[in-house]
């Protein structure tokens, strides 16, 4: 197996307006030239940080650009070429997305949010995005387009990284999460939603969101309690579903078989699943998600269908179908060589040969691996959900305690 591959030294542009001369000629033996890979779910001011919202004080928005930028580099640098960023406060997002299109910094293609919407006290408040009513909903929407954004995402439930905020429980009804999509969709703009809980799944669905994070169908107990029928829901109306998992997640699992995310159970129902890891949270580092990838496959979804998911599939879940994720005429020129058959072995993914992010090769910079277990020192979803768990089950030992 080898790989041949032509590049320019400058953008790519349509073949009549290729310069033979600026043609450079790679030979790969042994390689294989795939699309560059695809994030969904990142959050990358914080990437790097050991808590989800870093109070830097009156430096706040210098140091959150000053994170975005390192992490964006960062992904590139184990071959991913496309980004959906899902949460950056002060739309620092947008603005690291105008930088790397404009050619100032070199990154992935970005699809940038904004802030999420959420409500007041609800998941991820911190980040700002409030909004209570339907009007403060269509406002909100409409400043997101005002300031840039791709993709509207709103926190459709409560989430494990945010005090009192019960991920079981939806933040919205269907008809609030009906106005936001159709607000969005009436501006040209992508949707996705954080759901844990069934409610907020099943509203989400309902009201025609593009995207789902999590779909973790966990309940009050803090187990996930799987729906077979909203799955099938979830499959007919063709929403793209990233269940969240990161690296680590299979030692989580080896521990306690209770962590396992429903991955297999919704992609047998027809369900489209993408690989998307909440990066740049704690505990979910952007040189994990190689390994995220292979811990898909742990969790049980086939080879094969990690690689769909994690390219074209990837590419179609952010909006950005047609643009990139295959290797074909008239789409860009996102790719990547590896070393071996990552059909045969997710591994190879690590020992790349070539990055070319829009026509351009870029030399990655040394990132240092990940453990298999969890990362030290670090507190994620899934730790969270696990010391909440503890706690009720202490509690139920001991009621009046």
């Amino acid at each position: 197996m080898g790989t041949t591959a032509e590049l320019q030294g400058r953008l790519t542009g349509p073949a009549p307006d290729v310069d033979p001369r600026e043609v450079v000629r790679l030979d790969l033996p042994g390689t294989t030239l795939m699309p560059g890979l695809i994030e969904t779910h990142d959050h990358l001011p914080t990437s790097g940080t050991n808590i989800e919202y870093p109070d830097y004080g009156p430096h706040e928005i210098a140091r959150l650009t000053l994170n975005a930028a390192r992490a964006a580099r960062e992904l590139l640098s184990e071959g991913v070429t496309g980004v959906q960023s899902l949460g950056a406060r002060h739309y620092v997002d947008v603005a690291l997305r105008d930088a790397v299109d404009a050619g100032d910094l070199r990154g992935p293609r970005i699809v940038a949010s904004g802030p999420q919407i959420t409500t007041t006290g609800g998941h991820a408040h911190h980040a700002g995005g409030a909004a209570d009513s339907p009007d403060e909903i269509r406002r909100q929407v409409r400043l997101h387009h005002l300031m840039g954004a791709d993709t509207i995402k709103v926190m459709a439930t409560g989430g494990f990284m945010t005090g009192g905020s019960a991920p079981w429980f939806a933040q919205f009804t269907t008809e609030e999460l009906q106005i936001l999509v159709d607000e969005a969709h009436r501006l040209g703009k992508w949707t996705a939603a954080h759901a844990h809980g069934t409610q907020g799944i099943e509203r989400a669905v309902r009201a025609g969101v593009d995207y789902i994070a999590h779909a973790s169908f966990v309940s009050a107990t803090g187990r996930s309690e799987f729906d077979p029928r909203l799955a099938e829901e979830m499959a007919r109306a063709g929403v793209y579903v990233d269940c969240t998992v990161t690296a680590h997640l299979p030692a989580l699992i080896a521990r306690d078989p209770s962590f396992a995310p429903p991955v297999r159970l919704l992609w047998e129902h027809g369900v489209r699943i993408v690989a998307g890891h909440d990066a740049g949270i704690p505990a979910s580092p952007q040189r994990a998600y190689v390994g995220g990838l292979k811990a898909l496959e742990a969790v049980g979804l086939p080879c094969t269908e990690v690689l769909l998911a994690a390219t074209s599939r990837a590419a179609a879940a952010i909006g950005r179908a047609g643009v990139t994720g295959v290797l074909a005429p008239g789409f860009e020129a996102d790719l990547i060589a590896v070393a071996g058959d990552p059909r045969r072995d997710l591994a190879v993914l690590h020992d790349l040969r070539l990055v070319v992010a829009r026509g351009r090769e870029f030399l990655p910079d040394r990132v240092a691996g990940l453990a298999a277990g969890p990362v030290e020192g670090l507190v994620g979803p899934a730790e969270t959900l696990a010391v909440w768990r503890e706690e009720q089950e202490r509690r139920a030992r001991h009621p009046r305690v």
